[in-house]
């Protein structure tokens, strides 16, 4: 292909992304493997309306070195997380809850990349990343498309990444054996969006051979060194709450459990601190000043190139951010789900006033990139971004979300999760 003035060559991905129009994911697959996981309990979930919007009926296509270039970049992050400078600089605006580590690293990582014009750039950082056994499930049926797509990684072994994770956390803060009972904790489990994957997990944990329950807060009490869920001893705490802190009321016996050791919590309050707070991004995007903390020449190029320029949003630099505001994204210190995040160029004086009176960052806008879909028989881009499931920096899976509007949502026709396909140029 022939370059156009200014603008590059799209590689093959790209090509394909604004126009194939392949319908891959095999629903009634999809629908089976769920039914052969939890039996007659699927019921429930199938006839949901909400199962239906999880999952769009299109993969998206990446280049492999945009891949490669992805998992380089939380490879950086994580080690700049590592320098004592670093941690230091973090844990000072965290909870004191976070300044204790027993040893647990967080399962289940999440970066989230938009695929811009000069390679991928990190997004956000998810501690308690959802939608990863979800997202195994639907990349196992996917119908063929496109010539000589590969899957990005993981679904094969998946469960297997599952449970190496669990036993690696364990042995973090244990040294020994594994842990006989898991619970998948969130508030309301039962009315979460994703609540199948809670089930998944809770199926995958038990192929394994540890008995694992989902629970609410409410069904813990600590006493005598010993978490108890449901009237049972619980080893160790898959943590879905988004009380990154443990701080609320409601969670006192989690809390208790984790400041005392009764339990092994993944992920927990020092995992956010290290590197789901967005204050952290500021730093992270500073690569001169990890430079001079110590960070290699290399993680620090990787840094800069890989992570948009971002601040903290305060009376100094607020006349300036406004004047400048399409050039940013404004995200919540403490959010999570989109909530609360803004576009700079959808702003208007009253709630930039009140994001003033709050704690948020300014992030530099990367415009996503774009997927092709059919809605009722007509084309419609979506944006896309791209989630890398990782755990001590290494990748187990890679998957992609589709939608519309300023934020990823499930309710974009057409939209929702969506396996990750390589295509060589």
């Amino acid at each position: 292909m022939q370059k156009t003035g200014d603008f590059p060559e799209k590689t093959e991905a790209e090509r394909l992304n604004q126009q194939c129009s392949c319908v891959t994911l095999n629903r009634q697959a999809i629908t089976r493997a769920l039914a052969d996981q939890l039996g007659d309990d699927a019921e429930e979930i199938l006839t949901n309306p909400n199962w239906h919007q999880l999952f769009s009926n299109v993969a998206v296509f990446v280049p492999p070195q945009d891949l490669d270039q992805m998992r380089d970049i939380v490879q950086a992050l994580e080690a700049a997380a590592a320098l004592p400078a670093y941690q230091r600089q973090v844990l000072s605006w965290a909870p004191q809850s976070a300044q204790f580590s027993p040893g647990p690293v967080g399962a289940f990582m999440g970066y989230d990349f938009h695929l811009g014009k000069e390679g991928p750039h990190l997004i956000e950082i998810n501690t308690n990343a959802g939608g990863a056994f979800l997202n195994a499930m639907l990349a196992r049926a996917q119908l063929q498309c496109c010539g000589d797509a590969t899957s990005a990684a993981g679904a094969g072994d998946f469960d297997a990444a599952v449970i190496a994770q669990f036993e690696s956390e364990w042995l973090a803060q244990r040294g020994s054996g594994r842990p006989e009972r898991i619970a998948i904790v969130d508030d309301q489990p039962g009315e979460q969006y994703l609540y199948p994957e809670f089930r998944l997990a809770q199926q995958s944990l038990r192929r394994q051979g540890i008995d694992a329950v989902i629970l609410s807060p409410s069904d813990f009490h600590y006493g005598s060194g010993t978490l108890y869920g449901g009237g049972k001893r619980v080893d160790l705490v898959y943590n879905r709450l988004v009380d990154f802190g443990l701080e609320a009321s409601e969670h006192a016996a989690l809390r208790s459990a984790w400041l005392g050791g009764g339990a092994v919590i993944t992920p927990n309050p020092h995992a956010h601190a290290l590197f789901a707070d967005k204050r952290n991004l500021a730093v992270l995007s500073d690569h001169e000043t990890l430079s001079t903390w110590g960070l290699s020449p290399g993680n620090a190029e990787l840094l800069r190139s890989g992570i948009p320029p971002t601040v903290q949003v305060n009376a100094d630099n607020a006349d300036v951010l406004w004047q400048q505001r399409r050039q940013w994204f404004f995200k919540p210190v403490a959010g999570h789900g989109s909530k609360g995040v803004y576009r700079g160029s959808k702003l208007t004086k009253n709630t930039y006033s009140r994001i003033l009176e709050s704690d948020y960052i300014a992030q530099a806008y990367v415009p996503p990139s774009e997927r092709l879909v059919f809605v009722d028989g007509e084309r419609e881009m979506l944006k896309v971004d791209v989630r890398l499931y990782t755990y001590r920096g290494d990748l187990f899976l890679a998957a992609a979300r589709l939608y519309r509007g300023q934020t990823t949502n499930f309710r974009t026709p057409g939209g929702g999760f969506a396996p990750v396909l390589l295509m060589e140029d």
